[in-house]
C-alpha cells in the first residue's frame, strides 16, 4: 500500500522527483492545469465579489478519477506544482476537486535530492495570498478580453482581441510609431583626423569634438554626465545632434568645408594625456525577463522558445549514470538573490578553477519594491556542471541557454575587469580633436564571459607633442529616430 503520493504538474517533473524519494512515495502528473473559467461565457459572477466560476477542464475526467483513486490509497498527499501564483492555484485546484482535507504543500526552487526531500520534509500550507493573486489576475484577463473584445469585432472586424497585456503593449507600440513618423531627421557632420607619431608607421584615429575656446564648458558638461569619453554623434538616436555643452555642431557640408579650410596646413599638437584605471563590474544572474532579453539578442531566440527550452532544463534531462537531473532552478522569476549556499558554492569554484583574485561579492542586484523575492535568480542547480560537462546530454539549442545562464551566473561572482584607459585632446588651429584608447589589464570576469568590444590601443604619447596628420575625413550623418520595439 502507498503511503505517500506526490501530485506534480508534469510527466517529465513526476520522473525527475521520483528517483529521489523511496518507495513510500508515488508521484503523479496532473498534466497541468485541471480547471479552469468556462471556455464559453464570461465565467465571473460580476454581481457577487466577482467569484470566478470554475469547471474542469474538458478530457481531464479520467485522470482525476486516476488521482481520487491514488489519493484513497495514500496516507499523505504532498501537491508539489510550481512555486508561483499558477502553481499554488493548481495545488488549490487539486485540493478541491480530489476533496482532500489536509494535504501538504512542498515547494521547492530547484529540482535536485536535497532540495525535494527538504520540501517534503518542511512542507507547508496552501498559500491564500498567492492563490488569490492567481484568481485576481485570472478574473482581470477574463474581464478586460471578453468585455471589450466584442467592441473590436463590431469596430474593427471580427476575430480582433484585446487583453489586460496586449493592449498596454499595444499602446506603447501605437505611441513609439508616432514618435517614429512625426520624427524630422537632422543633418550633422564628424571630422575624423588619421594621426600617428612622427615618423612611425602605428596610425590611430582622433574626433573633432569641440573649439580650443570651448573645451572646458565641453569638459564640465562631461564630467556633469559621468562620461568617461564623449558619446559619438553618429549613436545619437531621436535626439538632436548636439547633446553636450560645447560640443562643435556641424550641421551642413558647407560648414564642415569651412572648417577643414580652417585645418589645411594646421600643426596637430598633443593637449593632454589623461590616464586611468577603469573598473567594469558583471552583470547579476538571470530574471526570466532579462533571461528572454540576452537570449533573443544572443541566440535569436523568441520568448516562447526560450521559456520552453528552460522548462526542460528546469524539469530534468537524462544524463547517462547521473539518472534524470534538473539543470537550472525555477525559470519564472524576477529576483537576482541568491541562495547562501549556491553562493558558497559558486565562489568555491570559481576559486578553484580560476584563482583567488577572480573571486568576487556578487553582483545580485537590488530587490524592487514590486519584486516577489520567494525565488532565486535564475541560476545552474550545481556550478560544477559545466557546459561542456553537460554538452553531450542537451540539444544543439538547449546547450546554448544552459551555457549563457551558467556563465552568467559565474560572472556575477567574479570580480570587476579592470581597464587602462588613456584619453588624448589633440589641438589643432582653433580646434581640438579626441582619441581614446583602452587596454585590459586584469580581466575578472571576463575570464567566463564572453568579450565583445575590441581593444582600442593608442601609442605612448605626451603633452605638446607635435603628431602627423595622414587623413583628415568629414563624414556625413542623420540623426536616426526612435526604433521600433523588438521581441527582447
Amino acid at each position: 500500500m502507498t503511503k505517500k503520493l506526490v501530485i506534480v504538474e508534469s510527466p517529465a517533473k513526476a520522473k525527475t522527483i521520483e528517483k529521489f524519494l523511496g518507495r513510500d512515495f508515488e508521484v503523479r502528473a496532473s498534466m497541468g492545469h485541471i480547471m479552469d473559467l468556462p471556455k464559453k461565457g464570461l465565467g465571473v459572477n460580476t454581481r457577487k465579489d466577482f467569484a470566478p466560476q470554475y469547471e474542469i477542464i474538458e478530457k481531464k475526467d479520467k485522470l482525476i478519477d486516476d488521482l481520487k483513486a491514488a489519493s484513497k490509497r495514500a496516507d499523505e498527499v504532498f501537491l508539489a506544482p510550481d512555486p508561483d501564483r499558477e502553481g499554488e492555484f493548481i495545488a488549490w485546484s487539486l485540493k478541491e476537486t480530489l476533496g482532500l482535507q489536509h494535504p501538504h504543500r512542498a515547494v521547492f526552487n530547484e529540482i535536485t535530492r536535497s532540495a525535494v526531500q527538504d520540501a517534503i520534509k518542511k512542507p507547508r500550507v496552501i498559500n491564500e495570498d498567492l492563490f488569490n493573486a492567481q484568481q485576481a489576475r485570472r478574473v482581470l484577463d477574463r474581464l478586460v478580453g471578453y468585455k471589450i473584445s466584442p467592441l473590436l469585432w463590431r469596430r474593427i472586424q471580427s476575430g480582433t482581441s484585446a487583453g489586460r497585456v496586449q493592449s498596454v503593449a499595444l499602446r506603447l507600440i501605437c505611441d513609439r510609431e508616432a514618435e517614429i513618423r512625426a520624427f524630422v531627421p537632422e543633418e550633422y557632420w564628424s571630422i575624423i583626423a588619421t594621426l600617428s607619431k612622427k615618423r612611425q608607421q602605428e596610425r590611430f584615429e582622433a574626433q573633432l569634438i569641440t573649439r580650443l575656446k570651448d573645451i572646458t564648458a565641453f569638459n564640465s558638461q562631461e564630467g556633469a554626465n559621468g562620461s568617461e569619453e564623449p558619446v559619438p554623434q553618429a549613436a545619437l538616436n531621436g535626439k538632436s545632434a548636439i547633446a553636450e555643452k560645447g560640443r562643435i555642431k556641424i550641421s551642413s557640408k558647407e560648414e564642415a568645408d569651412a572648417i577643414l579650410a580652417d585645418l589645411r596646413g594646421a600643426t596637430y599638437t598633443v593637449l593632454k594625456v589623461e590616464e586611468k584605471e577603469q573598473r567594469r563590474q558583471p552583470n547579476p544572474p538571470y530574471t526570466t525577463s532579462t533571461m528572454q532579453q540576452e537570449a533573443s539578442v544572443r541566440l535569436y531566440f523568441k520568448p516562447k522558445r526560450t521559456m520552453s527550452l528552460a522548462q526542460h532544463l528546469y524539469e530534468g534531462i537524462e544524463m547517462g549514470e547521473r539518472g534524470h537531473q534538473g539543470l537550472i532552478t525555477y525559470m519564472r522569476t524576477d529576483s537576482t538573490r541568491i541562495s547562501d549556499e549556491a553562493q558558497a558554492k559558486v565562489k568555491s569554484y570559481i576559486a578553484s578553477e580560476y584563482g583567488q583574485p577572480y573571486v568576487g561579492q556578487g553582483r545580485t542586484g537590488k530587490a524592487k519594491a514590486t519584486t516577489q523575492d520567494a525565488h532565486e535568480a535564475i541560476r545552474p542547480t550545481d556550478v560544477t556542471l559545466t557546459p561542456k560537462t553537460v554538452k553531450p546530454y542537451l540539444t544543439a539549442e538547449q546547450f546554448k541557454l544552459y551555457d549563457l545562464i551558467w556563465r552568467r551566473f559565474v560572472a556575477s561572482f567574479m570580480t570587476p575587469a579592470v581597464f587602462d584607459t588613456v584619453r588624448v585632446d589633440i589641438t589643432a588651429a582653433q580646434y581640438v580633436f579626441r582619441a581614446n584608447g583602452s587596454h585590459l589589464k586584469f580581466p575578472g570576469f571576463y575570464a567566463v564571459w564572453p568579450r565583445e568590444e575590441d581593444e582600442k590601443m593608442l601609442p605612448a604619447l605626451t603633452a605638446q607633442e607635435v603628431l602627423d596628420l595622414h587623413d583628415l575625413k568629414p563624414e556625413q550623418h542623420f540623426t536616426q529616430p526612435p526604433p521600433r520595439y523588438t521581441e527582447a
